[in-house]
């Protein structure tokens, strides 16, 4: 399947050392469609001004990122976390993203079980003004090695199951291939997800097989062995519509010159994507 950069978009996060408005400058300067904001791109210049340069750029958003870790030991701290995410949700607005991307949570000596019981009741809790803004919630599913810390959600199966305790339409998946392409029930769950009108958002990068750090040393397509264009198959078969977000935390490439490093984005999204 060939690709146009058109129907692609990028995380502030890839560039790290790239401000949201040269994100912006340099993403549209080099065709693509779209960028992913993430809320510290915007935290010294504010959401007022995020606004106006991302709006300025006549780039799409896809995605607001990131909302979520509504897994907390005490009552008061899940209510600070569903309020942070309700200004989550109305920052989104204002940037006229499509979708909040939810990290669900998780916290040692929280059991899975009851984790992910406070993960239904938050996300529950801030669906409301998602529908009544027109922003959508997408789950998005950790790889288990951040099941004791960052999310109790660690496979698509588990993202619909919380989708379909809380019935809200608004609500749904982003899969992004680092975290789910060693499930062997990830064909079928896909195709569930888009059956079920609930698949929202399509992450690519890739694994390496010598991974050095377990955050920040994720590869650029083709540095690893995920086959992404099957995963790219699977999403088009199921009906997504939606854009290609490229999403590396990567010392690395962080390193490097973000222009060459933004080439090369654009020559792998060709040819491994």
């Amino acid at each position: 399947m060939t690709l146009n950069p058109a129907d692609c978009a990028i995380h502030t996060r890839t560039n790290l050392p790239w401000s949201l408005r040269e994100c912006c400058e340099r993403y549209a300067e080099a065709g693509l469609g779209g960028v992913s904001v993430w809320r510290d791109a915007y935290e010294r210049i504010g959401i007022e001004e995020a606004a106006r340069i991302v709006k300025g750029s006549g780039l799409r958003v896809p995605a607001l990122v990131r909302g979520g870790f509504f897994v907390a030991l005490s009552e008061g701290d899940r209510r600070i976390a569903i309020d942070e995410n309700l200004r989550a949700i109305d920052e989104a607005s204002a940037l006229g993203a499509e979708m909040v991307v939810l990290v669900v949570g998780a916290r040692p000596g929280v059991p899975l079980a009851d984790a992910r019981s406070m993960v239904i009741a938050g996300v529950g809790a801030i669906a409301e003004r998602a529908q009544e803004t027109g922003v959508r919630l997408a789950i998005e599913p950790l790889h288990p090695m951040y099941a004791a810390d960052k999310s109790c959600v660690s496979t698509c199966a588990d993202a619909r199951r919380v989708c379909e305790r809380i019935g809200n339409q608004a609500i749904g998946v982003a899969v992004d291939v680092y975290h789910t392409w060693w499930d062997a029930d990830l064909p079928t769950e896909i195709a569930r997800l888009g059956e079920a009108g609930r698949l929202f958002g399509f992450h690519v990068c890739d694994w390496r097989v010598e991974t050095r750090h377990m955050l920040t040393d994720r590869g650029l397509m083709g540095d690893g062995v995920i086959d992404i264009p099957a995963i790219r198959g699977l999403m088009s078969d199921a009906g997504f519509s939606g854009m290609i977000e490229v999403e590396i935390f990567s010392d690395q490439y962080w390193a490097m010159d973000q222009a060459e490093y933004l080439s090369l984005i654009l020559d792998r999204l060709r040819t491994h994507t």
